[in-house]
């Protein structure tokens, strides 16, 4: 049984498409092709059907990450098919809460940097649109600190389910 997990933020063209082509690497590199489906949206859909931000895509692909992605809005029902939706900030993880048709579909939302345990109490991905591309490099360096915690949370649940 596939293990799905969503990366949310605002608009889908800056934060979660960055984190899902992070994560979607790092489960190629542990060997979980095809155990785990990754994906992203926003919590807005202002950019739907737009590709990621150009910025977006330049730090992605300088440092080796597939950059194709196409923007969408979270919707409601996806919460029944879905495993563990990532939030990118607070705001993301209270608008998806509050979204969130059952307590236990709100225990599935949990904020990104939460898996790094370097982050301290800071545990927002700043939104790096309206800024220069420095935003967007340490937006991929939190997203890529916080990666290998997520995994290690991932694969203990998708070796719960095979047991």
């Amino acid at each position: 049984m596939t293990y799905r997990v969503c990366f949310v933020c605002t608009g889908n063209i800056c934060r979660s498409p960055m984190a899902e082509s992070v994560f979607r690497a790092r489960l190629a590199e542990a060997g979980f092709d095809g155990l785990v489906e990754v994906d992203s949206a926003g919590t807005g859909g202002w950019h739907e059907g737009d590709a990621a931000d150009p910025r977006t895509v330049s730090v992605l692909e300088a440092n080796g990450y597939d950059g194709m992605h196409t923007a969408r809005q979270f919707q409601v029902s996806w919460f029944s098919r879905l495993d563990l939706v990532i939030a990118l900030d607070e705001g993301h993880l209270k608008a998806l809460r509050r979204l969130a048709p059952t307590p236990t579909d709100a225990d599935k939302i949990r904020l990104l940097r939460s898996y790094d345990p370097a982050a301290g109490d800071d545990l927002d991905v700043p939104d790096p649109y309206y800024g220069g591309m420095e935003g967007f490099e340490e937006c991929l360096e939190l997203v890529e600190a916080a990666s290998p915690g997520l995994l290690d949370a991932v694969r203990q649940k998708v070796e719960e389910r095979a047991a």
